[in-house]
């Protein structure tokens, strides 16, 4: 590849996990640790969190009777590793050069995980924020990348979503968004284009700037 690549973008809708914070440690740490405590094995588990709401792969693996004291549990363990996660590279920089209005986070997560884990990382908190609470469908269902482009007051269509799992990635394009995927775990997806991280994307004047550098896949 000889020149980055642009994606226009009036607004950006970001995922938090894996996108904006580096959580797979914190994450395997505390759903291994939930599923020992359910005689479930945590391979299993780990293979369907990515990109849900807790409380939907809750559903999926726990009786009914057993639901709500199992997704309070694991809420608990998620906030009590959230001090430990780091930002993912590239990511304080490219969110302090946007102007608050053209970004939003929109994230399977809780509001006080999403809060906790931004903050740990040293990121800002965005003042427009989706959140597995404010969904009554989550991802791979395009209801929060909806609302999210309803915040920033666009049409979906003029959005980026960034994204790195394969759910997130179906909402993103299910809502009508490009999509900008992150890490290994968005390669073999829809995205447009799939870069190792953030290091070098920047946004002006209403176009993401993607530097080929990082590319692992081009739509």
């Amino acid at each position: 590849m000889t020149g980055d690549l642009t994606l226009p973008a009036r607004g950006l809708l970001f995922d938090n996990d894996g996108v904006l914070v580096d959580s797979d440690e914190a994450v395997t740490t505390s759903w291994s640790r939930w599923a020992v405590e359910h005689d479930l094995d945590p391979a299993a588990v780990m293979a369907v969190v990515h990109g849900r709401r807790a409380a939907d792969t809750v559903a999926d693996l726990v009786p009914a009777d057993r639901r709500a004291a199992a997704a309070e549990l694991i809420d608990r363990y998620e906030l009590e590793d959230a001090h430990t996660v780091p930002p993912v590279a590239g990511a304080a920089e490219l969110l302090a050069s946007l102007p608050a209005r053209v970004w939003a986070v929109v994230t399977s997560g809780t509001p006080a995980l999403a809060t906790a884990r931004l903050r740990a990382a040293g990121l800002p908190v965005p003042g427009a924020m989706v959140t597995g609470h404010d969904v009554r469908t989550g991802k791979p269902d395009p209801e929060g990348y909806l609302l999210g482009a309803r915040l920033l007051g666009l049409p979906p269509e003029e959005t980026v979503v960034v994204e790195d799992s394969p759910a997130g990635i179906a909402a993103g394009r299910a809502a009508g968004a490009r999509v900008l995927g992150i890490g290994v775990r968005a390669l073999g997806t829809g995205a447009d284009v799939v870069v190792a991280d953030l290091t070098g994307v920047t946004w002006a004047d209403g176009v993401l700037s993607v530097p080929a550098s990082s590319e692992l896949r081009a739509g």
